[in-house]
């Protein structure tokens, strides 16, 4: 997979002349080199170097220091609050008394194990809350790949951190996820896609790398939907405006109509689905009918308003007790707050969420228990904001899995930048496989890693049924 902004000397890194230094290596050492170039370092060292380089200068860090895996800015900026995640704990405090090597390897089985009996698992003791692995999860190779710029399983005095346990998680996950032929990749917007508070209104330098991803996402054969809890019910000119980039790019590359039909934006969580219309070069509004359960289109609207409400006044009444000024914004399936002030801390976002969270699973819980039907909700920090949303995306994307033709979790995988509690792809993980990135620096990169790998394994496939005497359509592909 070609990303059409890499040279040789990029590769490389900075202030490294490849050539003199393999020069200056003998015996033991250029040993280690070439098993390094066999296990794949073309594709992930020198993209992971770059994606170290870019987050380092957006972080506005001084380049002519050691970067570390964990100096994601967008971590930083919005408080440790945003890396919470008990799977990963359980790897960092497992390194404590294993090598990395053995804290992968174990992980590795425990999941293998959870995938048979997954209420009597060991991961179920350690974790009650853990959900379901859709696919193994090839960890000891992930990291082995991951090895080759870090060092991870050669350190002996500092650990693994948060994001080098993650990074590993998602090579194991894309790596599973392409040999399971995957069919439909999600994407939240904001923050994996493009930075909070952006969009892919243009198809200029900051958003080429991200859409050229998508489209060759699309000529691979994969449907490709954008998951988001933006909704402008009726209006799909918005939601054209928030991709008009993208949506230009299918006509500047050439997309056949077969392979723009596959692209779909969610909006709302789960409450609005578009579709590409090529002849009219537009977004439409795909009829509820056509997409929704049963189970959606019997939501009660006055059961809706009553949720609205009683979110709505949790989220004002706790702004308030924080000393946080907010507008609120109410639309049709959704209410949340806005602050006033340029400044919040995180903090004070994750705390207005969680307490309305724990307002609303009260009074859900005694409404149901008094008979009302409510439909499922979440509420989450956004990063700029706190919402409260009638319907998930993890309903959102079973419909999804449903209107392509009955994809199977397996075959589905989420990339997002929440998965926390406070998140709103958190509840994704029911449904589908999920890559969590905390830029769309790490979605870029982890993209082209499934790219990579779901090509190669098609390729591998026809070349098999050609052996044998098979046939099979054409799946080239030039990302």
């Amino acid at each position: 997979v070609d990303n059409g902004d890499s040279t040789a000397a990029d590769a490389r890194g900075p202030g490294l002349a490849a050539p003199a230094a393999e020069a200056a290596t003998t015996g033991a050492a250029a040993a280690v080199l070439r098993e390094r170039r066999e296990e794949g370092e073309e594709y992930v060292v020198p993209r992971l170097r770059r994606l170290l380089g870019r987050t380092a200068e957006e972080a506005h860090i001084d380049g002519s220091r050691a970067s570390s895996l964990a100096d994601g800015h967008a971590l930083r900026a919005k408080g440790t609050l945003k890396e919470q995640d008990a799977l990963i704990e359980l790897v960092i405090s497992l390194c404590e008394t294993h090598t990395p090597k053995e804290a992968f390897g174990k992980l590795e089985q425990w999941v293998d194990e959870h995938r048979l009996r997954p209420h009597r698992s060991t991961l179920r003791r350690l974790i009650p809350t853990i959900g379901d692995f859709f696919t193994p999860l090839p960890l000891t190779a992930a990291l082995r790949e991951y090895d080759t710029l870090t060092g991870l399983s050669k350190r002996i005095y500092v650990p693994p951190n948060f994001a080098e346990v993650r990074h590993c998680l998602n090579l194991a996950q894309v790596a599973a996820s392409a040999a399971h032929n995957v069919r439909l990749v999600t994407f939240d917007a904001d923050g994996t896609l493009y930075e909070d508070g952006e969009t892919l209104k243009t198809h200029d330098k900051a958003n080429k790398r991200m859409i050229n991803r998508l489209v060759a996402l699309l000529r691979a054969g994969a449907h490709v939907a954008i998951v988001t809890a933006a909704g402008y019910p009726g209006e799909a000119a918005r939601y054209e405006e928030r991709f008009r980039g993208l949506l230009d790019a299918f006509l500047e590359e050439g997309l056949s109509e077969a392979e723009t039909r596959r692209f779909l934006v969610l909006g709302g969580e789960c409450n609005y689905l578009l579709q590409y219309n090529r002849d009219a070069h537009a977004l439409e509004f795909v009829p509820d009918e056509e997409w929704q359960p049963e189970s959606m289109r019997c939501w009660d609207p006055e059961g809706v308003e009553w949720m609205l409400d009683r979110a709505q006044a949790a989220l004002e009444l706790h702004a308030a007790e924080l000393r946080l000024p907010v507008n609120v914004i109410r639309k049709e399936r959704a209410v949340g707050v806005v602050p006033t002030q340029s400044f919040v801390i995180y903090e004070l976002f994750e705390e207005l969420c969680m307490r309305t969270q724990a307002d609303m699973e009260d009074a859900t819980t005694s409404a149901a228990s008094e008979g009302m039907n409510l439909p499922p909700y979440c509420c989450f920090n956004g990063g700029n904001d706190v919402f409260f949303d009638i319907g998930t995306k993890a309903l959102g994307i079973s419909a999804l899995q449903d209107f392509i033709g009955g994809a199977r979790p397996a075959e589905s995988i989420h990339f997002g930048d929440r998965f926390t509690l406070t998140g709103n792809d958190n509840h994704v993980r029911s449904n589908a496989a999920i890559c969590w990135v905390s830029s769309p620096l790490e979605c870029h990169f982890f993209t082209g890693f499934l790219l990579k790998r779901w090509i190669a394994a098609k390729t591998k496939e026809t070349g098999e049924a050609s052996a044998e005497g098979g046939s099979s359509e054409n799946n080239t592909v030039h990302a």
